[in-house]
């Protein structure tokens, strides 16, 4: 059994958390969160996957 990698899962379930706070402020009607929150979504999505690379 593989050893799970606990660093990326938790900026995973973060990036998941991310995009829910999106649909959240959409329904909200707030435009500064959802611009915040899909900023953060897709920054955090893109450390995930530069340190993915790095690793392999």
């Amino acid at each position: 059994m593989k050893k799970v990698n606990v660093l990326m899962l938790l900026l995973s379930i973060l990036v998941i958390v991310m995009f829910l706070g999106v649909g959240l402020s959409i329904a909200l009607r707030n435009i500064w969160l959802i611009l915040l929150f899909l900023i953060l979504g897709f920054s955090l999505m893109s450390i995930g996957l530069a340190r993915k690379k790095k690793v392999t």
